[in-house]
């Protein structure tokens, strides 16, 4: 007689920014409750209006905030009936529930594991807590075969696997809608551009003037360093920041996309949309091989680019960072 054995798992999936939540909703979606429990870490705290969690961390007030991210994760990190932890991206907050995890010898999913840039100041300190992580992880969950193959070069002792990205998850239905049209989204937050941000604003609005028909559009972050430069910005559709799928729609009309964000260049990729990318090395470099990143490690070089790819906006090459599929073969590892 043949016996269906269900095999029951328990994983405390940790999060804390709209981006990482962004990343792990998809696979929320395709569990049984039973099968996981949810840890808030506290930064962007807007987001429990809408979810409910079975653990929260709250982040002191300190000079330092990773300092403070970190030891409240490490100090506040729940006791449940969970065996296994999954981690997303790069935060100081990933790394210290891996590192949590790791010292109450938890097994550790490491979700969007082996990007690189290898510099350890772009992005800062997002790429070292990339490498810590994957360091400890059991099983890593990585985007691309380019992340895979870093992790095999640097022969971590986890399991590796290929799933792509799951924010693309969330993607799908608006695939449909995009077109190109005057519309320009722009997006600044990174603390690496924090030093001069004012110069970005500078360049991105005489931009704005020098093309009048194009429709530049900026969520602006509520960063402090970055709100101190909004006056700058006076030819420049500044509005507060918007919900994701605000900001898709936008995106998905969008001519070309101006940004430092880690994600857009992921979503941009996947809507055909060339993305200038306002850093000096991207951890994702996949999508400039495919010609949808092109980087732009200053504000003196913005205008050429801009230039060009206002000339050349238009590319139909497939999406070098997943299918849209990624949580279901994520379910399936777990």
């Amino acid at each position: 007689m043949l016996v269906n054995y269900k095999i029951k798992i328990m994983v405390l999936l940790c999060f804390g920014t709209r981006p990482e939540w962004l990343k792990i909703k998809p696979l929320i979606k395709i569990l049984d409750k039973s099968q996981y429990q949810l840890l808030f870490t506290g930064q962007h705290t807007d987001l429990l209006r809408d979810i409910n969690v079975d653990y929260k961390i709250s982040i002191p007030t300190h000079t330092n905030r990773l300092d403070a991210v970190i030891s409240a994760c490490i100090l506040q990190f729940p006791e449940g009936d969970f065996d296994s932890v999954l981690v997303q991206g790069d935060t100081a907050s990933a790394f210290a529930c891996g590192l949590a995890a790791f010292n109450r010898q938890l097994k550790i999913y490491y979700l969007e594991a082996g990007l690189r840039s290898y510099n350890m100041q772009h992005p800062y300190p997002e790429e070292a807590y990339r490498q810590m992580i994957s360091r400890i992880a059991d099983v890593n969950l990585c985007p691309t075969t380019l992340s895979a193959n870093n992790l095999k070069n640097e022969l971590v002792h986890g399991e590796i696997h290929v799933v792509g990205n799951s924010v693309l998850d969330n993607l799908l239905p608006y695939k449909d809608k995009c077109e190109y049209t005057n519309q320009v989204l722009v997006t600044m937050h990174r603390r690496e551009n924090h030093y001069w941000m004012d110069q970005w604003f500078k360049e991105i609005n005489d931009l704005a003037i020098e093309y009048p028909k194009l429709e530049f559009t900026l969520p602006i972050h509520p960063n402090p360093e970055v709100q101190k430069h909004r006056h700058l910005l006076t030819n420049i559709n500044v509005v507060e920041p918007l919900s994701h799928p605000e900001l898709l729609e936008i995106l998905v009309k969008s001519k070309f996309v101006i940004s430092d964000s880690g994600g857009l260049q992921e979503e941009g990729s996947f809507f055909n949309k060339k993305v200038i990318v306002c850093r000096k090395v991207t951890e994702r470099p996949e999508a400039i091989h495919t010609g949808h990143l092109h980087i732009c490690d200053s504000p003196n070089d913005l205008k050429l680019l801009v230039e060009k790819i206002n000339k050349d906006y238009y590319i139909d090459t497939p999406c070098p960072y997943g299918d849209g599929k990624t949580s279901e073969k994520i379910k399936k590892i777990l």
